[in-house]
This record gives C-alpha cells, structure tokens and sequence, in this order.
C-alpha cells in the first residue's frame, strides 16, 4: 500500500514538473484528477481487502472464544470503540475508587447483618405470636358470650395467662421494627459519608428528611452503643466524626481557635490600655486615621476589579503602617499633619467619586476618561505615602548608623575586625 502511495505521488509530481518545463497547463488539472481517481480506486480495492480480513479475524476469535466456554457479549473488548471502552474503564475506576474508601473506613462501624436477622426475627415472632394470642382471646371471649356465664371463671384464668404473652409479642416486634429502622438508617449515615471521616448532620439531615435534633439523638445512641466504633460528635453538634484521629484533628484545631480568640482579646484589652495612657492630641488622631482606614475599605469593598483593589489596598496598608508608626513614637504627629488635612481627605473623596463613577450603567468616553486619571492619581498617592512612611523611619535609620559606627570603631580598637587578621 506505501509503494502504491509513493508511486501515485511520483506521478503527480512529475506531471507538475512537465508542465512548468513545457508551459502547458491544460492537462494538467485532468491529468492530476485521474492520477488521484485511479489511488482512490486502489485504496478502495485495499480497504475493501482489510475489511474481507477483518470478518474472517473477527468470525476465527468468535468461533475460538464458543469453543472455550466464552460469551461473545463476555469477550467483545477486543473490538470495543475508544469511547465506549474509556466509558467501562472510568466505571470500573469509580468502582476501585469506592471500594478503596470504604476498606479504609470499614472498621470504623459495627457489622449489621446479624442484627437485621435479629430485627426481622424479633419483629415476625413478635407479630405473629401477638396476632396469635389476639386472635385466641377474641375467640374465647366471644364463645363465653355465647355459652354465658358458665366458662367465666375460665375466661379469666386463661386471659391472666394470655395477656402478658400479647403484651410482650407487642413489645418484642415493636422492638424488632425499631431496631431494623436505625439498622437502615446506620447503612445509610455510612453511604452519606462516601469513605470520608467526617460529615455534616444537616446533609444526614436532609437525607433522611428528619428534623437535626432526630438525627444528633439517633447517632448519639449508636455511639453509645459503639455502631460507630470511634463516634464522636463536634461541640456544637453540626457534624459527625466516625475516627479518633479526625477527632483528634478536629480538637487541636478548636484549640487553636480558642487561643487565637485568646490572643485577639488580650491585644485588644493592651491596646485599650495603651490608648488610656495615650496623649489625647495622639488618641484623637488615631481615632480619625482609624475612621480614615474605614472608609477607604469601604470603598474599597464596594469598587469591583481587581487591578484598582490592589491600589487601593496598597493605600490602606500604607496608611495603617504610619498611624502604627505614630502611635508607637507620638513625636512624629507634626510629620503627618499635611496627611490629615490634605491627603487622606482628598484620597477618600477621589475614591467615592470613582465608586460613583463605576456604578454608572453607560460607561461614556468621559466616565472612563475621568476613572483613568483618578487610578492615575492614586499611584502617585501610593508613592507620597511610601516616602511619608520611610521618612517617620528617618531618626531610627539615623540611631541605627550611629550604633553601627560605634560598634566598629570598638571592634576596631580591641583588633576584632577582619583586617586585623
């Protein structure tokens, strides 16, 4: 078939070949359709050969596979198509998938086959020797109306011996009918969790269509029971952890939690002091930056994109840094007052009117004119506060170099530097 294929190509080529030389085209749109024509009529005469083997292939495997005992539904993959063998391998993957989820946590819950026998046998004794011993009684108490009071006395010795059995045939299938109810309801608690070691009690819930506190008293009782052999319940019983180290997992993160809201508190409760002893001319300006601070994350929050987000927040992170930075040395309040007066004022109203500007439904030539020129705007502000910043740094630099040459020229007079070496 290759030879063929190069042959034909040969052949075209030199037909294109001839034609540049004689610069004759005429035949050459001919001359190329009967070249293809007669590969066409070869590749249809191999095609036709390929199929003729296929059948017989296929018609030897069908006939092998008849005389070793094989299906031919059974042993079709051979031939399946690519989609439908990937449709087969994701099922069976799925299928590997499960199984595999379910062996890890499969010791985790207690077997219930034998308790469903025991429910289905608990429920039909019950039910038939109740259904028995009704039947009995009702049978005796109308053959004594009907005989009158002569068989009296024995009506009540054999309704004294009657009725506890009829009480306890009810107890015991009411029993059986109960335990195969959270038999079922076990199963299906372990389906909802798909392998997993934890679940919401809302999606159990729901699954079950029963109310949330039905559920969290129904699992508490197959914990106590140790159904669930390592059941735990989180502290606000929302969620149902079936292993000891997910629990444990679950615990040392709620311990995190609850020092971290410690943490928070006690910096909270330092702050306040710190802002009681605070100057008030130093608390009143950390009380309007603050407010300041609020703003532009109001706005912030209300203006979408991401690209102007990151400016804007660059500004609040700046801006929250240099009040920390006065707090912390009340001298620098004379360095940021052109910011109080000037700056942050002008930043909040150039942020409403860009939010003002964005919430427009028509979006014209000189609404974006004017959002390009304020974005503008705001990077300059973004590098006035960077200098403001470094330069509240300034007497701290200045300390720093005058620690770092006193610390040289002792290295230096005691022979520790390098060069004394």
């Amino acid at each position: 078939m290759n030879q063929d294929w190069e042959r034909f190509g040969e052949d075209i080529k030199r037909t294109v070949q001839d034609a540049i030389d004689s610069q004759d085209f005429n035949r050459l749109n001919q001359t190329i359709t009967n070249t293809i024509n007669g590969a066409m009529g070869g590749l249809g005469k191999g095609l036709s050969n390929m199929s003729r083997r296929a059948a017989r292939d296929m018609y030897k495997y069908q006939r092998r596979a008849q005389r070793h005992g094989y299906g031919w539904e059974q042993d079709r993959n051979p031939y399946m198509y690519g989609e439908e063998r990937n449709q087969a391998g994701d099922r069976q993957y799925r299928a590997s998938q499960e199984s595999t989820a379910l062996q890890k946590t499969s010791g985790l819950f207690i077997q219930t086959p034998g308790m469903k026998v025991g429910g289905i046998v608990m429920t039909v004794t019950g039910w038939t020797v109740g259904i028995g011993t009704f039947l009995t009684m009702l049978f005796l108490l109308i053959g004594t109306v009907l005989m009158g009071h002569y068989f009296g006395t024995w009506l009540q010795i054999a309704m004294g011996i009657l009725a506890p059995f009829f009480v306890g045939s009810v107890i015991l299938g009411n029993a059986g009918r109960v335990l195969l109810g959270r038999v079922k309801r076990f199963r299906t608690y372990i389906q909802e969790l798909e392998g997993k070691e934890y679940c919401e009690i809302k999606e159990l819930a729901e699954r079950l269509k029963k109310p949330h506190k039905y559920v969290v008293k129904d699992i508490e009782k197959m914990i106590q029971k140790r159904w669930f052999r390592q059941g735990h319940l989180d502290h606000q019983k929302t969620c149902l952890i079936v292993s000891d180290k997910a629990y444990g997992q679950y615990t040392e993160l709620m311990q995190n939690v609850e020092r971290q809201k410690l943490e928070e508190r006690l910096a909270k409760e330092r702050q306040a002091q710190e802002q009681a002893n605070m100057d008030p001319q130093v608390q009143e300006i950390v009380r309007a930056g603050d407010e300041y601070i609020k703003k532009i994350r109001e706005c912030n929050d209300a203006i979408p994109g991401e690209e102007i987000s990151a400016k804007i927040y660059r500004i609040e992170m700046l801006v929250a840094k240099i009040f920390n930075r006065v707090q912390q040395n009340p001298e620098n309040i004379s360095d940021i007052r052109r910011l109080m007066e000037y700056y942050l004022p002008t930043t909040v109203k150039l942020l409403e009117a860009y939010e003002e500007l964005d919430a427009q439904p028509v979006q014209g030539e000189n609404i974006i004119s004017s959002k390009e020129e304020i974005e503008k705007t705001l990077d300059t502000l973004n590098v006035a506060f960077e200098k403001l910043l470094d330069s509240l740094f300034k007497d701290t630099a200045w300390n720093v170099s005058a620690d770092i040459s006193v610390l040289n020229t002792m290295l230096a007079q005691e022979g520790l530097t390098k060069d004394d070496f």
